[in-house]
């Protein structure tokens, strides 16, 4: 199964003094990814919360290699890592779309959790695969 990617712009604004991208920007992209990539999923941030539940982040790592300015356009993938227990892993890479050029790697480790309980979910594929229309774009 091919990633969920996603195209983002670099705003000039989200460039740092040194015309790079703010390191805090690149946690916005991924994010956005992640919301897109449930989207497509057929995951709605309403559905969660109708549910009672909602995706946290508990770690994040963020590899930086290339530098992004103002101008240039990334493709954003998200890719999910399933093990056993509470928690799976969102791999994401940001590339340069012009010429492939991965820029970051980030990886997250993530959970869901029980807005009621404030606990983590026991499996958390249990609440993809109850809301998903497509179980694949979660590697499910």
């Amino acid at each position: 199964m091919e990633p969920i990617t996603v195209r983002i712009s670099v705003r000039g604004y989200e460039t740092d003094a040194q015309g790079h991208l703010n390191q805090s920007v690149y946690l916005q992209y991924a994010e956005h990814a992640r919301w897109s990539a449930l989207e497509h999923g057929g995951i709605r941030q309403s559905a969660l919360l109708d549910k009672g539940a909602g995706p946290v982040t508990m770690e994040t790592t963020i590899r930086y290699l290339r530098e992004l300015r103002a101008g240039d356009e990334v493709d954003v993938s998200c890719v999910f890592v399933w093990g056993e227990g509470k928690s799976f892993r969102i791999e994401q890479t940001i590339r340069r779309a012009d010429d492939g050029t991965v820029a970051a790697e980030i990886t997250a480790v993530c959970g869901i959790l029980d807005l009621t309980e404030r606990k983590l979910i026991a499996d958390p594929r249990d609440i993809f695969r109850a809301l998903a229309s497509d179980e694949t774009v979660f590697g499910l």
